[in-house]
């Protein structure tokens, strides 16, 4: 059975070895948590993380944002960020959500199955009358994706499309 399960304690190996392996820019979803150890992760990363939920004492800039795991039948596949909401900076940027797919189970379905869920929860969780979303014109398969999900193109520049999704 596919989830989408909100970062949590309970899943911590799981979760530390998926973001520790992910490299530290994957296709424009930047992780600067590749290669910290188990220790780090459980110590001072996951409760960083967990955090920003619900920030407290963060600069005027960060905007609290919620991460998920895509689980199928208790594997952990693939990652969602969910943005709360967007500064003028990550509406002409990255926009609500960032997702990645673990290499070995792309091109299965995972990231079109993912995005419908992380659609689902941000339009509960967004102020905004549209789901911004960006992806690199170089990634077909997450245009794919993010398309057969219902986002059409609102812009772009020489790397991007600028995507957008109704409420």
């Amino acid at each position: 059975m596919l989830e989408l399960r909100k970062m949590n304690y309970t899943d911590i190996l799981a979760q530390w070895e998926y973001v520790t392996s992910l490299p530290p820019d994957e296709n424009g979803l930047t992780n600067p948590y590749h290669g910290v150890s188990y220790d780090d992760y459980e110590k001072n990363v996951l409760p960083e993380l967990m955090m920003h939920e619900h920030p407290v004492s963060m600069p005027d800039w960060f905007v609290p944002e919620t991460y998920y795991y895509l689980w199928d039948d208790g594997i952990l596949v693939g990652e969602f960020r969910i943005r709360h909401f967007l500064t003028d900076a990550l509406k002409a940027g990255a926009g609500h959500i960032g997702y990645s797919i673990k290499k070995e189970k792309r091109g299965q379905g995972y990231g079109t199955k993912g995005m419908a869920m992380a659609l689902e929860l941000a339009r509960k969780i967004v102020p905004e009358d549209e789901i911004y979303l960006r992806v690199l014109k170089s990634n077909i398969p997450s245009f794919r994706a993010i398309s057969s999900n219902g986002a059409r193109i609102a812009g772009e520049d020489d790397t991007h499309y600028f995507m957008r999704v109704s409420k």
